[in-house]
């Protein structure tokens, strides 16, 4: 079995237009990084020259991380992704990414998603459908 090569960094597209996702990206970049953390807008003209075969759309409406050697992770797993590359977060991400500990990373992924509906301000998503389905309007 060939040895995969460590993770040397990682890139998190967000929604620069969506206020719940600037604040974790600001508090991410404040975090205290093991593995550094590359902050992308999603979609944006810098994401699709970097990632050309990623679906961008995609990105708008899920938190996605890129690894440096082109693994690409969404939703729950790129949650766990982030606070796997946090000094102060990695032991509770590796919990996490078990079976006892999916369905709490599942549920701070729906909670984000409810916090995400509740900010914005042109919707017309119904209960249970994506959070956010281009992107929602940061407050002026």
């Amino acid at each position: 079995m060939a040895e995969q090569a460590p993770v040397r960094y990682l890139t998190v597209l967000y929604d620069r237009d969506c206020p719940v996702c600037v604040r974790i990206r600001n508090w991410l970049t404040g975090q205290r990084q093991l593995v550094p953390l590359r902050m992308m807008p999603a979609a944006s003209a810098q994401a699709w020259r970097r990632f050309p075969k990623l679906e961008h759309a995609r990105t708008l409406r899920e938190i996605t991380v890129v690894g440096d050697g082109g693994q690409v992770w969404r939703g729950t797993d790129a949650f766990v992704m982030c606070l796997w590359a946090l000094a102060a977060y990695r032991a509770k991400a590796e919990w996490l990414a078990t079976p006892a500990g999916r369905p709490f990373a599942k549920a701070a992924m729906h909670t984000a998603a409810a916090v995400r509906h509740a900010v914005r301000t042109k919707s017309e998503a119904e209960p249970g459908e994506p959070a956010c389905d281009d992107h929602c309007a940061a407050p002026r």
